[in-house]
Order: structure tokens, then C-alpha cells, then sequence
């Protein structure tokens, strides 16, 4: 007999037909959310959960569930988990990592042009009918060749926006806990800065830290306060990194001249004033939709979920 399997939302359909093969799963809804009540019911007699960062996976869900084995995360990150109460409960944790590491950091670069050159703006401003032909200072951006890149957070992601930023001979600057070593350093062009000096002096500031207890609002109103005027601010890593109420107060007032945003505090809700400012880029967290990156996290989540159901380690075991 194969084991239960919780999958809370529909994967792309060869990761489906992979785990049809070793599991007999359920989905837990077609839609968005997977209310909490119905996942509390549908996971009672599982064995394993292959969960979508939007689940919240804490205390209530785990003693739900007797059974349960390992929970397969499609993400990179675990902090949508109560990493604490699995390792009490001896329940496994993967996760997905590496796999969206270069779709993230172009999606970066999107952002970071998309800002800097105010490609949505002049897109609508022509849709709209107002263009009437070349004018010197139709649509004026920021120059990004030569500037100084400031990317908090130094892991896979960073390192490869770190890359990119080298085809516009930019200054790249970091800060991470972990520094580098100095060989590290000078093979991937960068230079660790302290935090308030990072955004004392950076041209474009880039967020790729992980969500932990250390980062939320690191980047607060006080530290917002800190960058020039002329930055532009670019988050794909999670939303509670930066005070999005402070962000608004610093665009709204000409603190800052613009933002990229593909992660939100309270996401899927954005600050309402966001929504209406002209100097801000704001995605529904599509850092790594591409159809070849989600197929892999999907079939890698999967993997994750058949082996620990087959009593093997599975790679990407995070706890």
C-alpha cells in the first residue's frame, strides 16, 4: 500500500504523475489560500505534506497529524514552518534549494531596470495615448553603468545578481553575517560594508537576506532614512525584511527615488499607498516563475517527500 501524502495545492503535471507513481495523494484545494481548517482535516491521516510557502505549517497542523513523516517545502526558504516543533516531533524538513537561484537573480535585474529606467511608466504613458513623439526629457531615468550595487544578503541569489551587476562595471558592495573569505571576495568583485554604510552610499540597494528573527525590518525606518535620495530600493527575498509603512513614508516624501518590490509584510495585501505611487514596481512574487524553475522545485519538492516516505534520507534535508 503507499503511503498518504498531503499536496496543499496542484503542482505542474509532471510532478503530479511522478508522485502518482510512490504516493497516494490528495490536493488540498484548487485555490489560492488553504484554509486552516481544511488543513487541519485533510492532513490527519497523512504520512507526508509537500506544502507551498503560503501554508503555515506550525503547532496545530503537526499535532494533527500523528503520522506524519516529513514535510517537502516548494520554496527555498522554511519560515512559513515551526522548525522548533518538527525537530521535537522527529519530522523531516526539505527544501528546494539552488534551483531558482538564476531565475531570482534575473528577475532581480528586471526589477532594477524596470525602476531605473521607468519601463512600466513609459509603457503606460504610450498605451495611454500620450505619446506624441521624441522629447529630451520624456521619461527621464537613472544611469546604472558604473554605480554602486549594494546586495544585503551574499547567499546563492546574491551571488548571481553579484555576476550579473559586473556587466554593468558597477562597485559591488555587500553585508552579511557571514563575510567571505578574502578570496571569495576578490573572485566575485565585491567588498563587505557594514549595514548603515552599505546604504549611506549605494546607488541600488538589493535585498536577498533570509526571513529570520535577526531580519525582520532590518531595513526600518531609521535605516531607510539612511539612503540617498536619488536609490533605488529592490526586495525579492520576503517581505517583512523592510517596514513597508516606512518605505511608503520615504517615497511618498522624495526620501528615496524609487522601488521594485516582489514580496510584500503582509502578503498577498500591499500598503495601500504603494499601489498608487508612480516611482514604485510592485510583482506578486514571480521571483522564480519560469515554467523550467517550478518544474524543478516542484519534482524537487516531490523527490524530497518519496524518499523520507520510503525511510531514506532525502537530499535537501534541512532539519
Amino acid at each position: 500500500m503507499k503511503p498518504k501524502a498531503l499536496v496543499t495545492h496542484e503542482l505542474l503535471p509532471d510532478a503530479l504523475d511522478f508522485l502518482a507513481e510512490h504516493v497516494d495523494f490528495e490536493i488540498g484545494t484548487k485555490e489560492v489560500l488553504l484554509p486552516k481548517p481544511l488543513l487541519l482535516q485533510k492532513i490527519r491521516d497523512k504520512e507526508g505534506l509537500l506544502a507551498l510557502l503560503t501554508v503555515d505549517i506550525d503547532r496545530d497542523v503537526m499535532e494533527a497529524a500523528p503520522r506524519l513523516k516529513i514535510i517537502a517545502n516548494c520554496a527555498v526558504g522554511t519560515d512559513n514552518i515551526d522548525l522548533e516543533h518538527a525537530r521535537k516531533k522527529n519530522i523531516l524538513v526539505t527544501n528546494t534549494p539552488g534551483v531558482l537561484t538564476e531565475t531570482t537573480a534575473d528577475l532581480t535585474w528586471a526589477l532594477i531596470l524596470a525602476v531605473a529606467r521607468r519601463i512600466p511608466q513609459a509603457d503606460r504613458f504610450l498605451r495611454n495615448g500620450n505619446y506624441k513623439g521624441w522629447k529630451v526629457d520624456l521619461c527621464l531615468g537613472r544611469e546604472m553603468t558604473g554605480k554602486r550595487l549594494g546586495i544585503i544578503g551574499l547567499g546563492r541569489i546574491g551571488k548571481a545578481v553579484a555576476e550579473r551587476a559586473k556587466g554593468f562595471k558597477m562597485d559591488i558592495v555587500y553585508y552579511d553575517r557571514r563575510r567571505l573569505s578574502a578570496e571569495e571576495e576578490k573572485a566575485l568583485g565585491v567588498k563587505s560594508l557594514p549595514l548603515d554604510e552599505l546604504l549611506r552610499t549605494s546607488d541600488i540597494v538589493s535585498i536577498h537576506a533570509s526571513m529570520t528573527e535577526g531580519s525582520y525590518h532590518l531595513l526600518s525606518r531609521e535605516k531607510l532614512d539612511l539612503m540617498k535620495r536619488e536609490a533605488l530600493l529592490i526586495n525579492v527575498a520576503r517581505g517583512p525584511i523592510v517596514d513597508e509603512q516606512a518605505l511608503a513614508d520615504v517615497l511618498e516624501n522624495g526620501r528615496l527615488w524609487g522601488a521594485g518590490l516582489d514580496v510584500y509584510e503582509r502578503e498577498p495585501a500591499v500598503e495601500d499607498r504603494l499601489l498608487r505611487m508612480d516611482n514604485v514596481v510592485l510583482l506578486p512574487h514571480i521571483g522564480s516563475a519560469t515554467y523550467e524553475t517550478r518544474l524543478k522545485m516542484a519534482m524537487m519538492a516531490a523527490t524530497n517527500l518519496v524518499i523520507a516516505l520510503k525511510g531514506e534520507k532525502p537530499p535537501n534535508l534541512v532539519i
